[in-house]
């Protein structure tokens, strides 16, 4: 499923593809427009995005 947010670190729209199959997450991805990293984690409830957290990681 593609998730749109603004990234934390430079504020621009970006999207990352979340995987449903897995209800609680947390990971790291680098942002597509300034390529600081972000800790992720979304949650899911019957392939259903319920909570979406992106955290700033301060370099």
């Amino acid at each position: 499923m593609e998730h749109f947010f603004q990234c934390p670190h430079c504020w621009e729209s970006i999207s990352m593809v979340l995987d449903q199959s897995v209800r609680q997450q947390t990971y790291i991805e680098d942002c597509e427009v300034c390529c600081n990293p972000i800790e992720v984690k979304p949650t899911f409830e019957t392939n259903e995005l319920i909570s979406f957290k992106a955290n700033s990681i301060e370099q």
